[in-house]
């Protein structure tokens, strides 16, 4: 039985390794598109991010008001899938006896166990693929290890510091008269299933006189967020489906050639999707395809507030990504700056 025990284990981590060398072999040139950056890019749209662009953008600071654009990041938020988050504090020095020094120092630290993807988060390059083939044709069964990704991690990405564009579709939905909205959310949301064309985001953009350029990080506004931020209690309706960007209104995001897509929902596409043999297909255009990061589970609330007052959906677009070596995605706060 040992014996019998051992043999079947060999076979299946050969079989694992055999797997891993078929994927390793795929001719990704016939899957993936080639980056426009280059055939050794690992970075993505963030190369549209130039001096330039930052120092153009930062026209948009007016009045030095912040708004917040991220949920807090804390246990209980609605999750995708598995995914899990779990908070522990280690406050040991605080027992009876237990500081340092003649000056009784005592000190507190934390452990956050959590997949990267939770919370207000950015994808990364080396999140979605077709098959093994990732971005810029990479075939990533060979640049994979127990740990990490050895190419498109996010410490191969540039600055975020752009200008940030709202589209607000909810409004959109209202004046032209075709808001079907959700009873769980307790302001007018989008409700899901509902996609969201090139049309749709064209008529947001004339609302405010706004044009997209090259380098843009484009904000949607779903009303959906509503009920991420009445967590716990509306998970489960927040997690069952969402209003989202179809194929059509990616594919004329892609053509402005923008930086990053966002939203207040937990995929920024349709759930259910259009094709229904189709899996996060949105995902594959804007990442795999463009190199364009998707940006989930933005706070589009306070911004949307501020964009109906002023009727100006433009604003300094402020976010800090860590120089996570082989991360695929990572919790993200973002500001945006008036």
């Amino acid at each position: 039985m040992r014996m019998v025990s051992t043999l079947t284990g060999i076979a299946f981590v050969a079989s694992i390794g055999l797997g891993a060398n078929a994927l390793a072999q795929t001719d990704c040139s016939k899957i993936v598109p080639a980056s426009p950056f280059g055939k050794d890019d690992q970075t993505g749209a963030t190369n549209r991010i130039t001096p330039a662009v930052t120092k153009a953008a930062a026209a948009e600071i007016q009045e030095g008001k912040v708004i917040v654009m991220s949920f807090p990041l804390t246990d209980g938020v609605p999750l995708f899938g598995t995914r899990f988050t779990k908070t522990i504090l280690t406050a040991t020095s605080l027992a009876p006896g237990a500081s340092f020094g003649e000056n009784q120092l005592t000190y507190m630290e934390d452990t956050y166990l959590s997949q990267s993807h939770v919370g207000t988060h950015l994808d990364g390059m080396g999140h979605i693929g077709r098959q093994d083939c990732y971005y810029n044709q990479i075939a990533m069964g060979k640049f994979i290890t127990q740990n990490n990704m050895t190419k498109l991690g996010l410490e191969n990405l540039k600055s975020f510091a752009t200008r940030g564009v709202f589209i607000d579709v909810v409004k959109v939905y209202q004046q032209a008269g075709k808001l079907k909205t959700n009873a769980n959310c307790r302001t007018p949301c989008l409700d899901k299933g509902t996609v969201i064309t090139a049309e749709d985001l064209q008529a947001g953009l004339k609302m405010t006189n706004t044009t997209l350029r090259e380098g843009d990080i484009v904000i949607i506004h779903t009303g959906w967020g509503d009920l991420f931020a009445q967590f716990p209690a509306k998970n489960t309706e927040y997690n069952s489906g969402e209003p989202g960007i179809g194929k059509a209104a990616a594919k004329w995001l892609i053509e402005q050639k923008v930086v990053a897509v966002g939203a207040d929902s937990w995929a920024v596409e349709v759930i259910p999707g259009e094709n229904p043999k189709e899996a996060f297909i949105v995902h594959n255009m804007l990442i795999t395809d463009s190199g364009i990061h998707i940006i989930e589970n933005v706070r589009t609330d306070l911004m949307a507030a501020e964009v109906a007052q002023t009727n100006r959906a433009t604003f300094f677009f402020s976010m800090t990504v860590p120089k996570a070596v082989g991360l695929t995605g990572t919790f993200v706060a973002i500001e945006g700056i008036r």
